[in-house]
């Protein structure tokens, strides 16, 4: 039954692109080959009757987006990440896919509330008060603890998202099987790895407990951040499909006209954004992927408030650093260091040519500077990146896609601040600062603290390992012969070997 539901899936998402006039667009934006257009146009054209009309007011791709539900909608808002996918302009336009729909009934969020708690919503809460916004996932109630009198935000999912989702999710991967088919040239992009990564997206966010725990972490590494909150999360009365914690009162950060009037310094705001985001990305490698306006508050005190944590981005100690290299090497315009990096990090295969990578780099940064700070466009600068890298046959990584597209959003956010701002000069700061607390003599030597520190705990373990490695060289495979060296050298070597492991163990143990 899967292959029939998939390909109707299909047939009537093909159908409302078409009926909505979002096909063209779509099949530009991924520079789709005669194959796979003639494929969409079969989809789509035939069947225009079946497909969905959606809102005439909005532009064809969000149009049809919207039109075809949730899954598709939030599907949208993770292309906005991927300018290497869809092209930045697409990327743009989907970054703005307004993710409001219809509330559900207060009976259908009660009865969720009380299910999942396992209590009835009088015993919870003193005041339940109606939808205060409604998403393609759930919906966000405005409440009053009945234990301690503390206002919060009560977030509650829709009733039967998570068999919709499963459903539409399952059609995705389908389809991406079809564009590696007919479109071999997409295979770059792994439209199979895209689909994973959103299918890990939603099923974190199906489970408000993983949401909380994204919250509850983000707080602690932001809890001594000047200027910064992360609301608190309300374990009890906390669950799988239900999201408590406390209620921010504040100032959107899209609403720039209110915080010019509460005489907010809207210049400073705007590197704070910058800044904070880079400190949490490159101090943390745990970063909000998601902080768009609507997503940021200014509290009462001035500080910066997140909400919203369904979308987080993780990266691991090595590649911040690598990041980091790359991005003073743009800094300083070394780009044959910024070369060097993405070889070094075996992000660029070996056979390629340094020199020939360097000066393509040099065609990415050299445009963004000497400019005035208005006309330097984040979004222009990685899309060149992407060409760039995708000529030298780099692999497309989706952590460092979801960092660099977070950029771009912060960016904006920045932007709607302060016109004038400067990215990169904005960024300095931190990023220099991180390279001279990670890369300098200091962290040398707290890289090999840390070595240290996990060798002692396989001290006991050493022996062992030493008689295993012994008898591996000891032991040649049938039929195959050691080129080089007699058998009583692979030997010697052997038991050298063991003994070095058994002492280092006698001295870490």
């Amino acid at each position: 039954m899967r292959g029939p539901h998939n390909i109707w899936r299909l047939v009537r998402t093909g159908a409302t692109f078409e009926r909505t006039g979002a096909m063209k667009q779509a099949l530009e934006a991924f520079d789709a080959p005669p194959a796979a257009r003639i494929a969409a146009r079969i989809l789509g054209w035939p069947f225009q009757w079946l497909g969905l009309e959606g809102d005439p007011s909005q532009p064809p791709v969000l149009r049809a987006i919207t039109a075809l539900g949730p899954a598709y909608i939030k599907f949208g808002q993770l292309l906005s990440t991927r300018p290497d996918v869809v092209g930045p302009e697409l990327a743009n336009e989907l970054r703005v896919l307004q993710d409001k729909l219809p509330p559900f009934p207060m009976a259908e969020a009660r009865a969720t509330i009380a299910a999942e708690l396992g209590r009835s919503v009088e015993e919870v809460f003193a005041e339940l008060e109606p939808p205060v916004a409604a998403a393609s996932l759930a919906q966000v109630h405005r409440a009053r603890l009945r234990e301690t009198g503390q206002i919060v935000a009560v977030k509650v999912l829709r009733p039967g998202i998570e068999r919709a989702f499963m459903r539409d999710v399952d059609a995705f991967y389908f389809a991406a099987s079809m564009v590696e088919l007919l479109a071999p040239f997409a295979r770059r992009l792994r439209p199979k790895a895209v689909i994973q990564h959103f299918e890990g997206v939603v099923q974190g966010e199906l489970d408000l407990r993983m949401e909380a725990a994204a919250a509850d972490e983000f707080r602690a590494n932001a809890d001594h951040d000047p200027g910064f909150r992360v609301p608190a999360v309300v374990w009890s009365a906390s669950g799988r499909r239900v999201l408590t914690s406390e209620w921010v009162s504040g100032t959107p950060m899209g609403d720039v006209p209110a915080l010019a009037a509460r005489q907010i310094d809207l210049v400073r705001l705007s590197e704070r954004v910058i800044q904070t985001f880079l400190t949490h990305a490159l101090r943390d490698g745990f970063f909000h992927a998601d902080m768009h306006q609507g997503n940021l508050k200014v509290g009462p005190d001035g500080a910066i408030v997140a909400l919203d944590f369904g979308i987080m981005g993780r990266i691991d100690a090595y590649t911040r650093r690598v990041y980091a290299e790359i991005l003073i090497g743009f800094l300083h315009r070394d780009y044959a260091r910024v070369a060097e990096v993405h070889f070094e990090a075996g992000y660029v295969p070996r056979d390629r040519d340094p020199n020939a990578f360097a000066q393509a780099l040099r065609s990415v940064g050299e445009p963004i500077f000497g400019q005035d700070a208005t006309r330097i466009s984040m979004a222009r600068l990685l899309a060149h990146l992407f060409e760039v890298t995708e000529r030298f046959g780099m692999q497309t990584r989706t952590e460092l896609i979801l960092l660099q597209r977070t950029m771009v959003v912060v960016e904006g956010v920045g932007r709607s601040l302060n016109p004038q701002m400067n990215m990169w000069e904005t960024s300095r700061p931190v990023v220099t600062d991180y390279i001279r607390a990670n890369l300098g003599p200091a962290a040398v030597a707290r890289d090999l603290a840390t070595a240290v520190r996990i060798l002692s705990r396989m001290g006991p373990r050493l022996p062992q390992l030493a008689e295993a490695a012994l008898i591996r060289v000891n032991t040649p495979p049938p039929r195959t012969r050691r080129r080089g060296l007699p058998a009583w050298a692979w030997g010697l070597g052997g038991a050298v070997l063991s003994a070095a492991l058994v002492t280092l163990g006698t001295l870490l143990g």
